[in-house]
């Protein structure tokens, strides 16, 4: 199978599916001419004109607002903020406005969005530009949240979700844009709420998402030199999220580890680990351990940026102590 880049995968899925369907169309900050800040729209422009892909105003209230205005009457937008950051500036219309439409209308409307970002570190980028807020996200109801961690992942997800009569909010990790894998040429989509999981194991199971996922890989590999055969399970999309396949391997192995680049205080991963408890408590035969990112801004300072985001020897750490 061919090799492609992450940022390639989505270029492929938005153009396979505004060749299928004429309502699909692309709008954001200097996506259209540019091709995006991380080249994740380059080449559409060329394709479809300006019509389908739109350069927008730096107001992400705007982006956003307009998508769903053009949703709901309709079409099958793909907005991007440029960083999930900068999502702040939109929150009313995501939260109030978006992820409570269908439901404030008696289902008589939908919101077939899609609102493309990206987050995380890795860059030295600071505060304003490297943080993960998928938890804000994961908290309304309403939105489907899809947060894919390889070229695969993100192309079938991406496809799903532009299918979707739902608002998805859709996070790429800027540290994955460059990333290879193999990518099939024929059409596919990975239904939404299918968690897949990346390595079996016997000992501890390791739930991680996006960029963490390869974290949480590399660590596994590592433990395996130690004789502790941990599996790890991608969730992939965080709402819905595929809880029967992580009871699944924590019935098998009996302890749980959780990797998320979030900030620890009101993370994702509190979430599962709440879930996991309130479903399989009888399963577990340790406390479940949370591996997520400091509780400040995210640093400038290299050194600091990497003290403050999970790393192999945290998830290493996490699992020896669940496994004593």
């Amino acid at each position: 199978m061919r090799e492609i880049l992450y940022k390639d995968a989505l270029v492929e899925a938005m153009r396979e599916e505004m060749e299928r369907d004429e309502k699909v169309f692309v709008m954001g900050e200097d996506i259209a001419i540019y091709g995006g800040a991380y080249g994740a729209t380059k080449g559409l422009y060329e394709q479809f004109g300006e019509e389908r892909v739109r350069d927008t105003a730096i107001s992400e209230s705007a982006i956003v607002g307009a998508a769903i205005g053009a949703a709901i009457t309709g079409m099958r937008p793909i907005a991007e903020i440029m960083y999930i950051d900068f999502i702040t500036q939109a929150m009313d219309q995501l939260v109030n406005q978006a992820a409570k439409m269908r439901y404030m209308f008696g289902g008589k409307t939908t919101v077939p969005m899609v609102l493309r970002t990206e987050g995380g570190a890795g860059r030295c980028i600071a505060a304003h530009h490297s943080q993960s807020l998928e938890a804000w996200i994961m908290h309304a109801p309403g939105l489907y949240l899809v947060m894919p961690s390889t070229p695969y992942d993100a192309k079938g997800l991406l496809k799903a979700s532009i299918r979707d009569d739902n608002p998805v909010v859709f996070i790429e990790h800027k540290m994955l844009y460059a990333m290879k894998g193999e990518v099939p040429e024929t059409d596919y989509i990975i239904p939404l709420g299918v968690a897949d999981i990346k390595k079996d194991g016997s000992d501890v199971t390791i739930v991680a998402y996006s960029r963490q996922l390869h974290v949480a890989m590399e660590a596994a590999a590592e433990l395996e030199k130690d004789n502790i055969s941990a599996e790890v399970i991608d969730p992939r999309t965080l709402k819905p999220l595929d809880l029967d396949t992580i009871l699944t391997s924590v019935k098998k192995t009996s302890k749980l580890v959780i990797v998320s680049e979030g900030y620890k205080t009101g993370n994702v991963a509190s979430e599962i680990a709440m879930l996991v408890m309130e479903h399989g408590f009888d399963l577990l035969d340790a406390p479940v351990k949370r591996v997520c990112a400091v509780d400040v801004p995210v640093p400038m300072s290299p050194v600091l940026e990497d003290a403050a985001i999970p790393n192999k020897q945290n998830v290493i750490n996490a699992v020896k102590e669940v496994c004593q």
